[in-house]
């Protein structure tokens, strides 16, 4: 006497699945579409009607509008204040990139191997991050800067003009900066550094290995894709940079300071020009997203190189 099994047909199972990724998939649309309404109205429409306005001829004091083409961006490739405001923005991205990835990555390994007030250290460190940028500007701007009386001068005996010689003006914004924005840099080396397995140390110490060697060998290598972000985010804040130099020099001295976004902001709302302010800021948007696809590139290699 012989059994016989019926088996199911093969495409039940994968059309159930289908069933259910599509239910799956309209509840998750039905969950994320009021953040896509808001990403839409807010992000996508202004970015597409910017991009019109750097085509056209628009005033905000009114006048005759129309659509002028790239007529505006011509005039903003032969516009040498333009590139002057744009070669001061570079300027300050080098030089605040540099120290705050470096002092970032230091604080972060002071703190990392201080078992005492833990704490405090990194509120010391991050504490700065959290103020605004009128409190932070108007602090230096009234206590360490004054040539009279304000405190780097005072104390190391020195009369120099923080924010009135062209030539010291700029790293003046650039230490303003740094002390302000460290913190947050700070805070991720550190999260990265805690989240680092002890053992490989503990069995690079049992091979003999120095202080130094750990640092190079393991620590580093394990905290590229922290420095990968890190510079990636520093750069784009660095590039827009505007408010604290527009609060503390406004772009003085003799235009020693004065960025791309705070030059399009005066010819915007102060010449009235918009359709020219939005061909410059699109200029400037079009070098950030090349800077950042350079930049996540040179990292994906060297973690392939490395890998």
């Amino acid at each position: 006497m012989t059994s016989t099994t019926v088996a199911a047909p093969a495409t039940a199972a994968p059309a159930a699945q289908a069933k259910v990724r599509r239910g799956w998939t309209q509840h998750g649309l039905l969950f994320v579409a009021p953040f896509l309404l808001i990403y839409l109205a807010f992000l996508v429409w202004p970015t597409v009607l910017g991009f019109r306005m750097s085509l056209s001829s628009v005033n905000i004091a009114g006048g005759n509008n129309h659509l002028v083409g790239f007529a505006n961006y011509a005039e903003a490739f032969t516009d040498p204040r333009m590139w002057h405001s744009l070669w001061n923005t570079l300027v300050f991205t080098v030089l605040s990139t540099v120290p705050l990835v470096l002092l970032g990555l230091g604080f972060a390994l002071l703190v990392h191997h201080l078992r005492f007030v833990q704490w405090l250290w990194r509120l010391s460190f991050f504490g700065p991050f959290l103020l605004p940028s009128a409190v932070v500007s108007l602090l230096w701007l009234q206590m360490i800067y004054p040539p009279d009386y304000g405190l780097i001068n005072g104390t190391l005996g020195i009369d120099v003009l923080w924010l009135s010689d062209p030539s010291v003006a700029m790293w003046s914004m650039v230490l303003t900066t740094v002390w302000w924005t460290v913190g947050f840099n700070f805070l991720l080396y550190l999260a990265a550094l805690q989240s680092i397995p002890q053992h490989l140390y503990e069995a690079a110490a049992i091979d003999g290995a120095s202080a130094w060697d750990r640092l190079r060998s393991i620590t580093l290598p394990l905290l590229g894709r922290t420095t990968a972000l890190i510079v990636v985010l520093q750069l784009l804040a660095s590039l827009k940079v505007f408010d604290q130099i527009y609060l503390m020099t406004a772009g003085g001295p003799q235009d020693s300071t004065r960025p791309i976004i705070e030059y399009a902001y005066d010819v915007g709302f102060t010449g009235y020009r918009t359709g020219y302010a939005s061909a410059v800021s699109y200029i400037l948007f079009v070098l950030i997203v090349i800077v950042s696809l350079a930049q996540l590139r040179l990292f994906r290699k060297r973690a392939e190189v490395s890998s």
